[in-house]
Parts: C-alpha cells; structure tokens; sequence
C-alpha cells in the first residue's frame, strides 16, 4: 500500500481508504481534498510525481489540471458580475465591440459561459503553437460566425471558453485573466493555483502521464457519435507532450492549462459552494453565486456527444456543479451541504478506451462522510 500522507477527519476515513486504494491499483501519484463549509476536513497527497516512481508526490507537487481551469475561469466571471462590472445578459460586443462581427452581436456572455455560443471551434486547421498568440485567437475569434443560433444549442467550448472569457476579463478590468486570478482569487485565499506558470515552479511539476500502453503522443479529441462519425472540425490536436512542454506552461490558455493541485482545487471551488467565502475570505456574495449552480441549458451537446446541463461555467449533476479535466482530474461542489471535493492526479486514463471512475470514487466516499 502506497504511504498516504495529510490530513483527514475522522468522519472522512472513507476517503482516505478510497484514495489508499487508487494509489495502491491506478494511480502514479495525485491528490484530494474535501472542503466542507469553506475549511478543509481532507487534504491528502501521496505516490510519484513521475512515471519512474523515483520522485516523491510532495505537499506541494503541482500538475496540470486540463479543463479543470474552466471551473477558475468561470470564477473571475462571476466575481465581475458580483461586483456590477460584468452583466451575464449583456451582449459580448458591449465589452468586446470587434466580437460583433459576422452576425455575433447578440452573442450573450451568458451564452459563452454555458457552452451555447456557437463557437466551439477555432476557425480553420491551426497547430498548437498558434494557440499561444492571444491576440492572434481571439482576433480571429471576433471574426468568427457561430454555427448555430447562440442560445439554442449546447456544443462543448474545449479550448474557445478560456478565449472568450478570458477576452471579455480583459476588456473589463485591463488586466489578463491570470493576472486577475493571482491577484484577486489566488492571493487572497492564499491557494496554489496558476493560469500557466512561470520558470520558479517548475521544479514542482508533476509531469502527466499517458494512459497506459499509449506514449506521449495520446491526444485529446471529441467523443465519436453512436455511428462513429466525427465532427469534421475539432480544432489543433492537444498531445500529453504538448501539455508536458515548457511552452504550454508559459502560456495563457484558460480553459485549459491550469496548474495546481487538489488542494488549491478545492479551495477556491469551495467558495462558490459555501455561498462566498472560504477559509475566513470572501470574494462573492451568496447570490453571487447562484449562476454556478442555475441551469442554462439542457439537451444533448453536439460536441460531447451526450446529454449535459450546463450551467453559467460549470457542469451541473444533480444538486451538485464543477468539471474535470482531460486524463481525469475532477472538482464538485454541493451547495447544498457547503462541499467541495477535488481530485487531481498524473496518471491519465483515456475514457475512449476505459471507464475512469475514480474521481467519482473519491466523491461517494466523501459523501459518506456526510451520513
């Protein structure tokens, strides 16, 4: 049995039993972490941070998290909304006047927040390196017309969620969405988590790992339809490699190259189920919060290829809200019973291929804590 180190409640044992057992059978190395009404009762690390089993998973171990950055994104949204500075019913244009073009002009930012504007591919073939001129993307973002009628239809954003709304942050407040999140979430709650990272952090990374029998060329791609056919655009092939690369990290792609740990995961996720505040700090207030978990669209999602109700940034299931990352990273929050729970890993699953329950493991165990 992998040494499991940390802290964790007595009434949530079962977590610490349910990530023992990973560790021991999946898992390389990863992290959990249970806020409940915005303190942590579960923060627990242990395994490798690398494939060789050399390298310890420390306290303060970092990896990318993937599309678990959609949930910080959607954050500093709603932290402007929050603060009067950004109206969710608002047209984009009205923040971003070069975004009316090709028809967009009544594009709602509540549209670009739950998946349903239209724009959940980058225009034309366009490598990953091209990803990292942000005034390249979202210039031609602008320029854009939607594939269907915003509102209407739900197609996972991928990588064109971090774009918009990161476009539209810095519209509002002149400052990057990364600059805003350090600034405004990430410092005040004191929470290890990054909008790419910079060269003092590097010896933290925990590098993932592709699925096993798959090398580090294994890339993200949309699900097949029930036929198999796929959607004729799906934008620039994302390889494990790629994610692993110094560029990635030095990068700027907000819906997708966060890094931190489960730690810092849930503490900033749990602001939002604990109506505000966590850790003593508030950033929202209690309504502030409600479009986390209000439902703004539900239907099948012509890119995930599934049935999905999305909220203003977040996934919804049931009573509860967050979103995970490609590999297998996870983030839930129940605003119900003012919890919030992380999972974060290096061991990457590929879904395509395998069931990855895991995260969902990790959840139920905590919920027994609950009872």
């Amino acid at each position: 049995m992998t040494d499991v180190k940390g802290l964790c409640r007595p009434r949530f044992s079962a977590v610490r039993e349910a990530f023992g057992a990973l560790l021991a059978k999946d898992d390389v190395g990863a992290s959990v972490a249970v806020h409940l009404g915005g303190e942590p009762v579960v923060d627990l690390w242990g395994g490798y941070a690398d494939a060789d089993r050399s390298v310890l998973w420390e306290r303060d171990t970092l990896t990318a998290v993937n599309s678990t950055t959609k949930n910080m994104t959607a954050l500093c949204a709603l932290i402007l909304a929050d603060r009067g500075r950004l109206d969710l019913s608002a047209p984009i244009a009205a923040y971003w006047p070069e975004f009316a073009a090709a028809g967009k002009e009544n594009v709602l930012v509540r549209h670009a927040l739950s998946h349903t504007a239209g724009l959940p591919d980058l225009a034309g073939p366009i490598a990953v390196e091209e990803l990292y001129d942000w005034e390249g993307v979202t210039a031609g973002l602008a320029a854009q017309a939607t594939e269907w009628e915003p509102g209407t239809a739900a197609g996972y954003h991928a990588l064109t969620f971090g774009f918009l709304i990161g476009e539209i942050v810095r519209r509002v407040t002149g400052r990057g969405i990364g600059e805003f999140f350090a600034e405004e979430v990430a410092q005040p709650l004191g929470a290890d988590f990054h909008f790419g990272l910079s060269e003092e952090h590097d010896h933290r990374v925990a590098p993932l790992i592709p699925p096993p029998s798959l090398t580090d060329a294994y890339a993200s791609s949309a699900p097949p339809a029930a036929d198999g056919t796929r959607r004729e655009s799906t934008g620039p092939a994302v390889r494990v490699s790629d994610v692993n690369s110094v560029a990635w990290r030095r990068a700027m792609l907000p819906a997708v190259n966060g890094f931190g740990n489960a730690r810092s995961v849930a503490l900033v996720h749990s602001v939002l189920a604990n109506h505000g505040s966590a850790d003593g700090v508030r950033l929202l207030s209690p309504r502030g919060c409600e479009p986390a978990w209000q439902e703004e669209f539900r239907g099948d999602d012509r890119v995930l290829r599934t049935p999905m109700s999305w909220t203003a940034g977040f996934g919804k299931f049931g009573n509860s809200f967050g979103w995970g990352g490609w590999g297998g990273s996870l983030v839930v929050s129940d605003p119900g019973s003012h919890m919030t729970v992380a999972y974060v890993m290096n061991q990457m699953v590929d879904r395509g291929r395998e069931e990855d329950n895991r995260g969902m493991e990790i959840l139920l165990a905590a919920y027994d804590g609950l009872r």
